[in-house]
Formats: C-alpha cells, structure tokens, sequence
C-alpha cells in the first residue's frame, strides 16, 4: 500500500512540474481594470508566473471550500457535544441510583439488575 502512495505522489509531482513548466511565462494581475483604475487611483499590478496563479486559485478555492464546512457543520458539532454532555450526565445518574438503591429481596431480579460484566 506505501508503494501505491509513493506511485500516486510521484505521477502528481511530475504532472504538476509539467503543468509549471509550460505555463511559466509572466502575466500581470491588476486589482482593478485598466478602465476603472486610474479613476479609483488605483493602479496595483504585479508580473507573476502563470502557474503560481492557477495553483494559487486552487489553494485558495480549498481554502475557502474547508471554511465553508468548517462553519455549515458548526450546528452538527454543537449538539453532538451538548448530546455527549447529556450522555454523561444520565450515565453519572444512573451510577447514583445504583448505589443508593436498598439490597434486592429477590436474587433472580438482582441478577437481572446488576451492570453485566464483559466476558
């Protein structure tokens, strides 16, 4: 199974090298059209490979992917602790009762009552 992985993480270097080397000729990024800049005063531009700007947009789309769940599973992560907490609570109960419960007059419901041991 390790080699399979290595296999994997080799065939996506080379393809990613691949993709690096061909697109490798400077592009300029500008925040504002060329229209629209020089009326906002704002003429910010920067000279960078093509491919820092695709493997640059796909960090950033998984980046931005993880946040999203991070913050659409917050409500599932909220009661599966509060479900756990209520867990606890009712265990930490039951052990209660449990010992302040009187000895059992009958040895056949006593047997049925007693916390079962793993065998």
């Amino acid at each position: 199974m390790r080699f399979l992985r290595y296999l994997l993480l080799g065939l996506l270097t080379v393809a990613l090298l691949t993709i690096a080397l061909a697109n490798r000729d400077p592009v300029a990024l500008r925040l504002l059209p060329d229209s629209i800049g020089p009326f906002a005063g704002i003429g910010w531009t920067i000279q960078i490979p093509l491919f820092l700007v695709v493997f640059g947009g796909i960090v950033v789309g998984v980046l931005i992917g993880f946040v999203w769940e991070w913050l659409r599973e917050t409500k599932h992560r909220s009661i599966a602790s509060r479900k756990s907490r209520e867990v606890a609570n009712l265990e930490r109960e039951v052990a209660r009762l449990r010992e302040d419960k009187p000895e059992h007059k009958d040895e056949v419901l006593a047997l049925l009552e007693s916390p079962r041991k793993a065998s």
